[in-house]
């Protein structure tokens, strides 16, 4: 029960104030009209030099509702109460009805957890005290309490819903920040290690081979166009410039692309691409994520196995699943084995899941290292 009052005395207010507008001023006054026309029209209204400023001032408080809810339901609520008690019975007015109910709203919808807390004791104890004052019937004081309490409850009704569109935008915004980090990896970051291995061959062979430097350099040259097509096209699909060109504005590689990766090899361990019999049909989701997968294994291998000699892709299907298996031959990398997972293999893993299927990754016995992965065929995302 403390954690509860707790977290309720510890909310903040509801973000997004509404600021005061032509629409607070209109309505202020249109009650102001309707409390003085009532007031002076009426003849049973006893004190009215003294009821109508009261009043009067009750509607002025909707002017600061949203911005200052504890303050002006105090006002509004306590010197209703005070004048009902000095007086002598409440005054039923339109007016006030309708401040009666405007003010409470305003607190539950808007206030922090301390001016609600707060706010109810006024809430409650004004309203009670007018009862008790004036002596209302049974069935008079239980539809004006039905009445104030539905308004309470519209007013955190809609402050929960709030609430929870804002939790559901800021769970779109995570999941799309990690769509753009995988997808950043998965292509800039490739190609950049693509350029960085390149670079490096080059300089080993420089030396001792005629022309290394060269073919080098023509190597590096297409990887670096490559990374500035992607880049742009990552580009036009954050800006969604031309939205009926949506489909065609990101880059998305399938199966019939795995044997592009045999190309990274260089002068590094050759890499073979095996596609088995009977994924013709997969949907493009399940490809783009195998030869995700596949890049980000192959390029791990190219740079963290020391001495590999092959690197072997292979893709099997069959009625349910499809299974990619990467593995090297060489000896991984210390870091590789016992530092915490890079950004790839959390990629990896993000897109296996995301799919309804899994991914491992470990070093063999012995030597060499494999990235297994199983996702259902039809590739339903959860």
């Amino acid at each position: 029960m403390r954690g509860l009052f707790r977290s309720i005395w510890f909310e903040p207010a509801a973000p997004d104030v509404p600021a005061r507008s032509w629409r607070d001023r209109l309505l202020v006054l249109v009650l102001v009209a309707v409390a003085i026309v009532e007031g002076t029209v009426r003849h049973n209204v006893p004190y009215r030099a003294i009821w109508l400023p009261v009043v009067v001032g009750m509607m002025l408080t909707l002017l600061w509702r949203r911005s200052r809810p504890l303050p002006m339901i105090t006002l509004a609520f306590g010197g209703s109460a005070a004048a009902t008690v000095l007086l002598g019975g409440a005054q039923s007015n339109i007016a006030v009805e309708g401040a009666v109910l405007l003010l409470p709203y305003a607190l539950y919808r808007w206030g922090s957890g301390r001016a609600i807390v707060l706010g109810s004791v006024v809430v409650v104890a004004g309203p009670g005290i007018g009862i008790v004052a004036a002596d209302l019937r049974g069935a008079d004081a239980a539809a004006g309490l039905f009445v104030l309490v539905s308004t309470v409850a519209l007013g955190a009704a809609f402050r929960y819903r709030a609430r929870a569109k804002v939790r559901e935008l800021d769970q779109i915004k995570l999941v799309e920040r990690e769509r753009l980090a995988r997808d950043l990896h998965d292509t800039v970051a490739h190609h950049v290690s693509a350029i960085a291995i390149r670079a490096q061959a080059g300089l080993a062979t420089a030396e001792s081979t005629s022309g290394a430097a060269g073919d080098a350099l023509r190597l590096i040259e297409t990887e670096a166009a490559r990374t500035l097509t992607e880049m742009r096209s990552i580009v036009r699909a954050l800006r969604r410039d031309r939205p009926d060109d949506d489909e065609n504005c990101f880059p998305t590689p399938g199966l019939a692309d795995l044997q592009r990766l045999a190309g990274l090899a260089g002068s590094g361990p050759a890499v073979a691409v095996e596609i088995g019999d009977g994924i013709g049909d997969l949907p493009a989701t399940v490809g783009t994520a195998l030869y995700r997968m596949a890049q980000e294994a192959v390029t791990n291998a190219m740079r963290h196995a020391r001495n590999a000699t092959r690197v072997e892709v292979r893709i099997d299907a069959d009625e349910t699943v499809v299974r990619l298996r990467v593995r090297d031959d060489g000896d991984p990398g210390r870091a590789f084995v016992t530092g915490s997972p890079g950004y790839g293999l959390i990629g990896m893993a993000e897109r296996a899941v995301l799919l309804g299927g899994t991914c491992e990754a470990g070093p063999d016995p012995g030597r060499g290292w494999t990235v297994t992965a199983v996702l259902p065929r039809e590739g339903a995302a959860r």
